[in-house]
């Protein structure tokens, strides 16, 4: 007795177009023809099928399953590579589980990383320095997202952050370098408070270059060119300090 690939699909409890499949990709031989040029399944092709179905079930790709050949005995090696596959996994899921748990929980940003979500809930984050928080987490080091969730959480509500933020594109010269030089200060207490925020680009991930280069785009595209000015401001003002300190 032969069966058709309909009803070979049926006993095996899958489907005609997975058997097809099956054939396409070489996970299963194709069986001989009958004189009326139909496909003729025997018990070997359902053995095989139900083998198929088993080690997928487990979590093996068909790719796997190929190298495996008509292996029936006990694949040790390929259940030791596919264990630490699913333990990597499930430790995947389980972060990001967390992860969603934390924004439920806490009506965090989904858009931030975990750390940085926190901090953000503490303080009002103006659009454009939410959408820095996301462009820094993409481009800089841990430690350095980690630095700036403290200063979120610490420096955020500080009247010299809250009025650059607040800071319109026609403020006057005397508005910006008066604002400059109180975050210069400012500036000067976080680094002598983190030391990892002296050098922004430690530990980025695509190097030095791409995170200055998309930390500068970002600023330019975010802020106002009054606010833009101070950053500038700021800059000299620490750069000054600098070589004052070389000198």
């Amino acid at each position: 007795m032969a069966w058709s690939t309909r009803q070979l699909a049926r006993l095996a409890g899958t489907t005609v177009r997975a058997v097809r499949y099956y054939h396409e990709v070489g996970v299963l031989a194709e069986p001989e023809r009958g004189s009326n040029g139909y496909k003729r399944y025997g018990v070997t092709h359902l053995v095989r099928v139900l083998r198929i179905k088993r080690l997928a079930e487990l979590g093996f790709s068909l790719g796997q399953i190929i190298e495996m050949g008509d292996m029936t005995d006990h694949p040790e090696q390929a259940l030791r590579t596919l264990d630490g596959e699913l333990a990597a996994a499930i430790e995947r899921l389980q972060r990001i589980r967390a992860e969603v748990s934390l924004t439920l929980n806490r009506a965090t940003p989904t858009d931030l990383p975990p750390r940085l979500a926190t901090a953000a809930v503490e303080v009002d984050l103006s659009d454009a320095d939410r959408a820095l928080g996301v462009v820094l987490s993409r481009v800089v080091g841990p430690a350095l997202l980690d630095a700036y969730a403290d200063l979120l959480e610490t420096y955020f509500t500080h009247h010299a952050v809250e009025e650059f933020g607040e800071l319109t594109a026609d403020a006057d010269e005397w508005t910006r370098h008066e604002l400059a030089q109180r975050l210069a200060r400012l500036v000067r207490e976080m680094r002598e408070s983190n030391s990892d925020l002296t050098d922004f680009t430690l530990g980025a991930p695509y190097g030095a270059h791409v995170a200055t280069e998309t930390i500068g785009l970002a600023l330019t595209e975010l802020y106002n060119p009054a606010q833009l000015d101070v950053l500038g401001r700021i800059a000299d003002l620490l750069a000054a300090d600098s070589g004052a300190g070389h000198s």
